[in-house]
C-alpha cells in the first residue's frame, strides 16, 4: 500500500480575536465551537484564549483540507483536537458524522500541525488516503 495526499488546509488566527469572542460571547461561543474536553484543557491554562485559538485554527484548517468549510458536512463539534497518546503531538478525533465524511473521501489518516506565538496561532491539516500499489 502507498499513501497519497488528498487534501491540505491551513489557517492563521489572531489570538486577540479569539480572546475578544470569548469575552463577548463566553460559554455561547465555547459551546458552539469546542467540545467539553477541549474547553477543560484550555481553561486549565494560564492564558486560555491562546489554546482556544490554536484549536480554532486546527478546525478551520481541517475543514479546508476536506474542502467543505464549516457547515452541514463538517461542523465545529465534529472535530476534537486531542493529544496523540504516543507523541503528545496534536491530533484530531472525528465524531461519527465526521468519520462518515472521512470514509466517503477515503481518508486513511489526518496529520495535524499546530503552532502559536503570543499574537497568532497557525495550523495545518493534511488528509492522507490509502492507495493500493499497482502490480508490476
Amino acid at each position: 500500500m502507498s499513501e497519497r495526499v488528498i487534501g491540505t488546509g491551513v489557517d492563521l488566527v489572531e489570538n486577540e480575536r479569539i480572546r475578544t469572542l470569548l469575552e463577548k460571547w463566553g460559554d455561547r461561543f465555547k459551546d458552539r465551537v469546542f467540545l467539553p474536553s477541549e474547553q477543560s484543557y484550555c481553561e486549565g491554562k494560564a492564558s486560555p484564549w491562546l489554546y482556544y485559538a490554536g484549536r480554532f485554527a486546527v478546525k478551520e484548517a481541517l475543514s479546508k483540507a476536506f474542502g467543505t468549510g464549516i457547515g452541514p458536512e463538517l461542523g465545529w463539534l465534529d472535530m476534537e483536537v486531542v493529544k496523540n497518546p504516543d507523541s503528545g503531538a496534536p491530533s484530531i478525533a472525528l465524531s461519527e458524522h465526521g468519520q462518515i465524511l472521512a470514509g466517503q473521501r477515503s481518508v486513511a489518516r489526518i496529520l495535524i500541525s499546530l503552532s502559536h506565538t503570543h499574537n497568532f496561532a497557525v495550523a495545518q491539516a493534511i488528509l492522507i488516503a490509502r492507495q493500493e500499489d499497482k502490480p508490476k
